[in-house]
């Protein structure tokens, strides 16, 4: 059995959040304590009459799977990891047994959090309202004191207890419900092998789109100057060559103008000077379109990761030019020293088709650097191209 988990983020909402997931784990610990206890019997009557054949009871089976989904899904929705689990019987029951001391545990830290805010409530109680002072001492400054410092360093242990409960669970999850280190290095070693593959594929559909670009561009604007020149060679009438030659030079600056912007099409040469920033508002400015860059990235990313990320925005752009029917693109590019994010919305027609060639070439680039890229382009639009790109 398969499933995965989510990294939630941080903040109150989070805080609340996780708090509800270690309250409702305690619940679940209580049952599962009651099924590893009925297992433990169950296991042992079928081991002493299996003749030999030791396996898990059905019905332990179908419990304990179960019970670790339940887990699991709790995991998923109160705290939640990026990871796939892969599962059975007998890992789904290690996985319980180790479980239950980490969910009583939060579940008795979250009793003394209550038990703490209670006899905070009855203290303020007697001292300032009902007047009822607890064990008869009045609350003096050095009392009221005392008594405030020594609360917030208990509630500051009990927070810290939660938060190691809500790690142990995300470990347990993952070094019993988890692919071995053997089974991670295999998956490593196919996505590292795919991955090549695609770059190779990639590699090969830029080569291709270069040729057509220079067969059916530059080459088509050489032939018609040649021809334009010759014509004019040919000519007896001094103001008849004259024409041609002014045509054949208009031809020559088209010719010009286009081996240009082939040119920057297979490589940008800002990216090396100036960098990514640079490179992006050339694009802007040779867009058809109006585009917008917010740009926030700290110092220059990894060489590599500058250029996909160009190529993510440059691809972006000029489908949406030519695609689209957009009137305004808009091009945000924000980042860390750990990761860059990019991600591009036009407002055009939408229905952009992830596998087609250009986009399927940029996930492709992308991949090649661990990196993730998806398209949202319902019918009707917005289109929204995003990618994140590892700098490690």
């Amino acid at each position: 059995m398969i499933a995965t988990f989510e990294v939630p983020r941080g903040g109150p909402r989070a805080a609340a959040r996780a708090g509800a997931g270690l309250l409702l784990g305690a619940v679940t610990a209580g049952v599962e304590l009651v099924l590893l206890a009925v297992a433990a019997l169950l296991m042992a009557y079928s081991m002493a009459f299996s003749r030999g054949r030791r396996k898990v009871p059905a019905a332990v089976a179908d419990g304990a799977e179960l019970l670790a989904e339940l887990e699991l899904w709790r995991l998923r929705v109160f705290f939640g990891e990026d990871r796939a689990v892969r599962y059975g019987p007998l890992k789904a029951l290690a996985y319980l047994v180790l479980r239950v001391p980490v969910g009583l545990l939060g579940g008795v830290i979250l009793l003394l959090l209550a038990y703490g805010a209670a006899a905070a409530v009855r203290l303020a109680v007697g001292w300032w309202i009902t007047g009822d002072h607890l064990d008869g001492i009045p609350p003096t400054w050095w009392i009221v004191l005392y008594t405030a410092v020594a609360g917030v360093v208990l509630l500051f242990l009990a927070v810290q207890g939660l938060v190691g409960v809500a790690a142990m669970e995300r470990s347990v999850a993952g070094r019993c419900l988890g692919p071995s280190p053997l089974e991670e290095y295999e998956r490593r070693i196919a996505q590292l092998s795919v991955t090549r593959a695609q770059v190779v594929d990639a590699v090969d559909d830029e080569r291709r789109r270069i040729e057509r670009d220079l067969h059916d561009g530059v080459q088509q604007r050489l032939v018609a100057l040649g021809m334009l020149i010759g014509r004019a060679r040919r000519a007896g009438d001094g103001e008849r060559a004259a024409e041609l030659l002014r045509q054949a030079h208009e031809e020559s600056q088209r010719a010009l103008a286009d081996l240009r912007e082939v040119t920057w099409r297979v490589y940008p040469a800002a990216l090396d000077g100036e960098g990514l920033r640079a490179a992006l508002e050339t694009v802007a400015e040779r867009s058809a379109l109006p585009v917008a860059i917010d740009f926030d990235v700290p110092g220059r990313p990894p060489h590599a990761v500058e250029t996909a990320a160009y190529f993510v925005v440059c691809e972006a752009v000029t489908n949406a030019a030519k695609h689209s029917g957009a009137a305004s693109v808009r091009v945000a590019v924000a980042g860390s020293a750990t990761m860059i994010g990019v991600r591009i919305e036009d407002d055009g027609g939408g229905g952009a088709d992830p596998g087609g060639g250009g986009l399927a070439g940029l996930a492709r680039r992308v991949a090649a650097l661990d990196g993730t890229f998806a398209v949202d382009s319902p019918r009707g639009g917005p289109t929204v191209i995003t990618a994140e790109l590892p700098c490690g």
